[in-house]
């Protein structure tokens, strides 16, 4: 199957090659020529604009979009549409907000023109062991695409979950989780690495991933870290988010459904770019006042008080 893949950062120039290596022609663009370059020496087929990727493409034209969510996808998805005809059909692979991509299936569709909202997720890890897809929109286009869906996913790794948006809300859905694991993980850790056992934390982390029930990817990657560097040192405690956690708490509140866990691991996310915040400044100031417990101040490394 032809198709074009608009991006290549990390996901898109991997899911290019995989699909590559499964069969499929690919035409690639990204505002990057060197990009673009990189993807043409693994087989792709190279284009120097957006409307040079279309032109190559077929009688009914496929273009998957791998761009960063909100204005970039929402530019890139006017300027694709506007050079589609009737039929054709757009898929979007990033981490978009399914409300967005609920309006862009009905904006596609006064044109004539399909739109899939597909939730992806493997990270880097994709191009080896396959990326799980989750794909929203009308059934008949994806039918058509699932030839390619099922070359970029693992056996079993792509389903059409609903009707349009609903990709991105199970990806959305999906990533929200991934914070709250990912945040258990971190606390039990500095548990273990704060106790006076001198646990050796990677091995309990490859440990845990022979039949334990908290086994899981994370795990493998935590240990994967861990021996590359086992007090983590080499890194600061820093933690970003790119929407997706904040979204599925906003969804969790809309829904009054009570997502402690989830919400929980997006504050600390929050907690994590912090450093002598006011508010712990105020904690420490009225266990002093009410209490006379120490406080360290800001000039001395030394507690002062009792």
């Amino acid at each position: 199957m032809k198709l074009a893949i608009i991006g290549l950062g990390k996901m898109g120039a991997n899911m290019t090659e995989r699909l590559i290596l499964g069969g499929h022609q690919v035409v690639v663009y990204d505002t990057s020529a060197e990009n673009v370059q990189q993807s043409v020496g693994k087989g792709a087929i190279g284009s120097d604009s957006l409307e040079d990727a279309i032109g190559k493409l077929g009688d009914r034209k496929i273009v998957w979009m791998m761009v960063p969510s909100g204005d970039i996808t929402e530019n890139v998805f006017k300027s694709v549409l506007a050079q589609l005809n009737s039929n054709d059909i757009i898929i979007d692979g990033g981490n978009s907000f399914y409300k967005d991509s609920i309006r862009r299936h009905e904006v596609a569709s006064a044109s004539g023109v399909h739109f899939l909202d597909a939730g992806t997720s493997g990270g880097v890890w994709g191009l080896e062991v396959g990326y799980c897809l989750m794909v929203g929109g009308d059934a008949e286009p994806v039918e058509h695409v699932s030839e390619v869906f099922n070359t970029l996913a693992p056996p079993n790794g792509f389903q059409r979950v609903g009707r349009s948006g609903a990709g991105h809300f199970v990806k959305m859905v999906h990533n929200g989780i991934e914070y709250g694991m990912m945040q258990s993980y971190a606390e039990g850790f500095e548990i273990m690495q704060a106790s006076d056992f001198d646990v050796d934390l990677r091995s309990v982390a490859d440990l845990w991933g022979q039949g334990s029930v908290v086994r899981s990817w994370l795990l493998e990657l935590l240990e994967r870290a861990l021996a590359e560097d086992p007090g983590l040192d080499k890194i600061t405690g820093y933690v970003s988010d790119s929407g997706e956690g904040r979204w599925t708490v906003k969804e969790a509140i809309d829904l009054d459904v009570p997502a402690l866990s989830l919400t929980h691991a997006l504050m600390a996310r929050f907690r994590s770019r912090q450093e002598n915040t006011f508010a712990d400044r105020t904690l420490a100031a009225l266990r002093n006042q009410f209490g006379g417990h120490a406080v360290k101040k800001a000039d001395t490394p030394e507690p002062v008080g009792k």
